[in-house]
């Protein structure tokens, strides 16, 4: 498992802005009025786990494999990844860092926060993954968001830095359908789509997604496309085990 399994892991956000109005009356007073509410369905839980099929695809090559990804909720993120029935790797993604193991190199990487949110300009943490994961709301609301609709979707918009972010909510099952990431300056951007929701526990999950990564390199534009389809999505409150080690011999990138 190589670098491009990184871009599965990233946050996405969805935020909204509030408009508000100053109305001057005889005696000055500025009056604002509430802000929109759009209560988006997210899926709450205390243990989650699937099974899924997903297609990794850079300007090189492309990898099919088959992932198994089990979440306890704001603490540990675990996957592994097979190919053809034989273990090709492993994640680990908690709190501190992200931790990646090929077992077919026999090497491991591990990726700091920091070292993320500086390379792709955008605050990155767990709480950014596992909502990015699940299709939920990636940051809460702030007083400068902005919520608009339009026909049956709602757009919520955020500016975070450099990057601006559009996510797109079905105005009938206020799901998450889609989010756009673009960088000012740069032609990097990042665009998700979640689709065939399903129900899981007392909610819907979306059992297919695409990503597409765009990002600017030394040898030009590059594209990242990950695609992801899940057989199997389970929420609950029974306990799931996270074993995670790195042998000795692998090597550290």
């Amino acid at each position: 498992m190589n670098r491009p399994i990184i871009f599965l892991l990233i946050g996405l956000c969805i935020v909204t802005m509030s408009c508000s109005k100053k109305i001057t009356t005889t005696t000055s007073t500025t009056i604002t009025p509430p802000r929109p509410t759009l209560a988006i369905e997210e899926i709450d839980f205390e243990y989650f786990q699937g099974k899924a099929r997903m297609i990794l695809r850079d300007s090189k090559k492309e990898r099919e494999v088959k992932a198994n990804i089990r979440v306890r909720k704001d603490s540990v993120i675990w996957m592994t990844f097979s190919v053809i029935g034989v273990q090709g790797g492993k994640a680990l993604i908690n709190k501190d860092s992200i931790t990646i193991v090929s077992n077919v190199d026999k090497e491991y990487y591990v990726f700091e926060y920091s070292e993320l949110t500086k390379r792709y300009n955008f605050p990155i943490n767990y709480s950014v993954i596992q909502n990015a994961l699940l299709g939920n709301l990636i940051q809460e609301r702030k007083d400068d968001d902005s919520i608009v609709q339009e026909s049956s979707v709602f757009l919520l918009k955020q500016q975070s830095g450099t990057v601006s972010v559009t996510n797109f909510v079905n105005a009938a099952s206020m799901k998450i359908e889609k989010v756009e990431m673009k960088e000012e300056n740069t032609s990097n951007s990042l665009v998700m789509n979640y689709s065939n929701f399903q129900p899981v526990g007392d909610k819907v999950f979306p059992y297919n997604g695409t990503i597409n990564l765009f990002y600017k390199a030394l040898s030009g534009l590059l594209n990242t496309t990950i695609i992801f389809e899940y057989n199997k999505a389970e929420v609950g409150d029974k306990e799931l085990k996270f074993p995670f080690n790195i042998p000795k011999r692998y090597e550290r990138r």
